[in-house]
């Protein structure tokens, strides 16, 4: 039922694309106008929005890595699901049969789960991804590599899978050398 990923790949050529992180910190900001500005808005999970100020309006694609609640696809109404997680029973049919519907390859995650040595997060699987495309321009918003938590819940650091430290180097070493890559701190 997915699309391959050949094809979600060649619809990034060209386009700038906002990543929307799910950092506290981002609140704080004022880049809301720039991400709606971008050709295509991603956003993760269940993407909180606190005000159009801060995180923009639009949602073009959502990577989940969780189950979403009616409530939430409601508001956020994306147009394209990618379901970034290798655990596939939390998998629902609603976003599984939804248009567009990209499945993540399990190799995929494996790989980068390689090369962080811990489990990725669902942005660093967008960044993998995303950076193999011929988008014009990927700029990475409301990414502290949970400096700030996240303002989708309460867990700290410690509590989660992942390698924090891990994902801020990798990600600090694609922006030095690759130009498209641009990691925006909240204005």
């Amino acid at each position: 039922m997915s699309v391959p990923q050949g094809n979600l790949l060649a619809d990034l050529e060209g386009k700038s694309v906002a990543l929307i992180g799910n950092a506290r910190a981002l609140a704080k900001g004022t880049s809301g106008p720039d991400i709606d500005a971008a050709d295509l808005v991603i956003r993760i999970n269940r993407a909180p929005m606190p005000s159009s100020e801060s995180h923009g309006t639009r949602t073009d694609w959502l990577a989940l890595a969780t189950r979403l609640s009616d409530a939430d696809r409601a508001r956020i109404a994306p147009d394209r699901i990618l379901w970034m997680s290798p655990k596939r029973k939390r998998l629902d049919w609603r976003s599984a049969s939804s248009p567009g519907f990209y499945l993540h390859p399990l190799d995929d995650y494996a790989a980068l789960r390689g090369r962080l040595a811990a489990p990725p997060t669902t942005g660093a699987m967008m960044i993998d991804l995303m950076m193999r495309s011929r988008l014009r321009t990927l700029s990475l918003y409301g990414f502290d590599f949970f400096a700030s938590q996240s303002l989708s819940g309460r867990r700290s650091a410690e509590q989660v899978p992942h390698d924090f430290p891990s994902e801020s180097a990798w990600v600090k070493d694609l922006v030095r050398t690759d130009p498209r890559l641009t990691l925006i701190r909240p204005a």
